[in-house]
């Protein structure tokens, strides 16, 4: 029977999903001699046999991989054949080329969960219990190739029965770098509000604050987060005024789908995403006898509910009863999420009543990804932890590597290398100097873990966004700088992740603003062409947006530009609860404002008009948080029992562009 050989590149999310444990089990399952290792370029793999078991290991190697592998390519070629048995794990090798994925956290698996339950076990109750199935990843990774050298699990070193299982290929903790247990691995512990240790077991200390009301800011996979009773009206309100939230929405992690069930409506598509390996907060419609304080998510018709996705969670649940806890970043109101106990003792002081946290070194930060139920199917609001930064497909015919900086609100920033796009997690709003602060090193940290230079950074066509003054930095060191469209790039980024970057199409580019080429802020945008290659053929009628950024925080005067757009200067003189409080003088002096243009902009911005509509129904008072007033107008829309014809807004066309003026809509809100 003749001998072959033959050799494998595999790229894509392959390290640290035991890739590598999974090979040599085929291999050697199969009868055939070579070697895996982990590089710099993905994991490469040279296998000798008969052709025909060379064929059944690349079947199975392609069609059959780990439950958490994500392969993206595999490049294969013959060799010659050479003298060797038996197959074998090298060790890690550094490539001058780079193209390994960092593969990112992965909720516990039923295999963890059972060990962490069962009291015979070893690792009963022990809250950092992994495998190579699920566990930390991105947020532990300090370098690639994969290794536990490279990651904050470097400095606990494996107890004789921990080495076994990492290095016996038929465990399930072959290579598993945050490989632990309770006697080599982190531990916990409880502070209190002054930072002194609590003595005792610091899980019932733990439980005991829950159970009397108190706010627990617990350090899990990617940071704090700040935990409270749902159920306890005090609790949470107390939790708002400490973290200075007054009205944002909570997210609720339940204990189990039964809890989920009772919490709000879900059906099997919906629980298979709570229960998967992203295990995404996802916003679904709040059953009316959920129960939940009024101050959870007041104005809202649904609620954002995850499972436990860490052994620590998981065991907070089971030692309190709890059938739900309110689980929210832990950080005040603005800022990037605490990741270590010096930022959460100086940041969270006077806010949690104990810190329960660990000693495994979190080296990027991440919140929990958002996903919103529609009935086209789940959509990402917030790409984080189990999603980011795990790799987009894009085509990249000139190779360059490119980097993307993102604008000033809800900042995320994306690094091109090669066929693939690589998003880090959200990041923020820039404003806040500890979020431009992670931002930058969330640059450097993705360059240089993907081992790349920029050839290209593209920035928004704001100059004054702080993300563009970060790329100024990149041209004083040569590199090439494009200013983009913020509509236009919102535009591409949807071409490509539909897998149509390469076609024409019309794209309807809606949000809050975003600098035009003219010098006005658009945001209601329709755009033809393809990326690079865009017109605007129509948009929403501009108005003025009086005070600037202010009307974007008081939707009231949003809601006088619209309504003095239709009606003129008779706006004055409406008897709305918008209004209310606003004296005639200074609705007089807002319309002489928008009359002259006097820190007035003109907008199309789509945003803006929500805002508006939301003043005219009945929202009083500024925004909160973000997108408030909208929100809560498509939370009274869902809870509408009949729906209602309203006049269109009027459509005209001016050198090619069509214009539509929503001014019949806006008029008959007001009646």
């Amino acid at each position: 029977m003749p001998t072959v050989r033959r050799f494998f590149r595999v790229q894509g999310i392959v390290q640290g999903v035991g890739f590598r444990p999974f090979v040599a089990r085929t291999a050697r399952q199969l009868g055939l001699a070579g070697h895996v290792e982990n590089t710099t370029r993905g994991v490469e793999i040279e296998v000798q046999g008969p052709p025909e078991r060379i064929e059944a290991f690349r079947d199975t190697l392609l069609h059959h991989p780990p439950p958490m592998a994500r392969i993206l390519s595999c490049h294969e070629e013959p060799r010659p054949a050479t003298p060797e048995e038996g197959f074998r794990i090298r060790a890690s090798r550094e490539d001058p080329v780079a193209a390994a994925v960092i593969p990112p956290d992965i909720a516990t698996c039923p295999a963890c969960l059972r060990e962490l339950r069962d009291a015979g076990d070893r690792r009963f109750g022990y809250p950092f219990l992994n495998c190579t199935d699920c566990g930390p990843r991105y947020t532990i990774i300090a370098g690639i190739p994969y290794d536990r050298a490279r990651t904050s699990m470097g400095g606990f070193r494996m107890c004789p029965a921990c080495r076994a299982e990492y290095d016996d290929p038929e465990s399930r903790r072959f290579h598993a770098q945050p490989n632990a247990c309770p006697a080599c691995g982190p531990r916990l512990e409880l502070r209190d509000a002054e930072g002194r240790a609590v003595p005792g077991d610091p899980l019932a200390g733990a439980v005991e604050v829950l159970a009397r009301g108190g706010i627990l800011a617990l350090l899990g996979l990617g940071g704090f987060h700040l935990a409270c009773d749902p159920f306890d009206e005090g609790a949470v309100a107390e939790l708002r005024r400490r973290k200075h939230r007054p009205a944002k929405p909570f997210a609720l992690m339940a204990a189990d789908l039964g809890e989920v069930r009772r919490l709000v409506e879900t059906d099997p598509a919906a629980e298979a995403l709570l229960a998967g390996p992203e295990a995404p907060i996802l916003l679904l419609p709040a059953r009316a006898d959920a129960g939940v304080a009024p101050s959870v998510a007041p104005g809202q018709d649904r609620l954002g509910v995850f499972l436990p996705y860490t052994p620590l969670h998981h065991l907070l649940f089971a030692r309190g009863g709890f059938r739900a806890l309110v689980m929210t970043s832990g950080n005040r109101s603005d800022e990037p999420i605490l990741a270590t106990w010096g930022e959460a003792r100086a940041r969270l002081s006077g806010v949690a009543d104990a810190f329960l946290v660990h000693d495994r070194p979190i080296l990027h930060r991440v919140d929990d990804s958002v996903v919103k139920a529609t009935p086209r199917g789940p959509v990402i609001l917030r790409r984080a932890r189990g999603h980011a930064p795990a790799p987009v497909p894009l085509p990249n015919p000139d190779g360059r590597v490119v980097l993307g900086l993102g604008a000033e609100l809800a900042n995320t920033v994306c690094v091109v290398r090669g066929e693939y796009a690589y998003p880090s997690p959200h990041l923020g709003d820039l404003k806040n100097p500890e979020v431009e602060a992670h931002f930058r090193r969330t640059v450097e940290h993705l360059l240089e873990i993907l081992r790349v230079e920029p050839d290209l950074v593209v920035r928004d066509l704001h100059p004054a966004y702080r993300s563009s003054r970060y790329a100024e930095e990149w041209a004083a060191r040569g590199v090439e700088v494009l200013a983009v469209q913020h509509h236009e790039a919102h535009a591409a980024a949807v071409m490509a992740e539909h897998g149509a970057a390469d076609e024409e199409a019309v794209v309807l580019a809606l949000d809050g603003l975003g600098l035009g080429p003219d010098g006005t802020i658009w945001g209601g945008e329709v755009l033809l062409g393809r990326p690079g290659a865009f017109r605007r053929v129509g948009h929403l009628r501009p108005v003025p947006q009086p005070g600037g950024d202010r009307a974007a925080k008081e939707p009231w005067r949003m809601a006088a530009s619209h309504l003095r757009a239709a009606l003129g200067p008779a706006w004055q003189g409406l008897e709305l609860g918008c209004f209310g409080g606003v004296a005639q003088a200074v609705r007089a002096g807002l319309d002489r404002m928008m009359e002259q243009g006097v820190n007035a902009p003109l907008t199309s911005s789509c945003g803006r008009l929500f805002d508006a509509a939301a003043a005219i129904l009945g929202f009083r008072g500024p925004m909160r948080y973000s997108a408030q007033a909208p929100m809560e107008l498509e939370a009274l829309a869902a809870r509408a029992d009949r729906e209602e014809a309203l006049p269109e807004g009027m459509l005209r066309e001016e050198g090619g562009v069509w214009i539509l003026d929503p001014a019949p809509f806006v008029v008959a809100l007001a009646e």
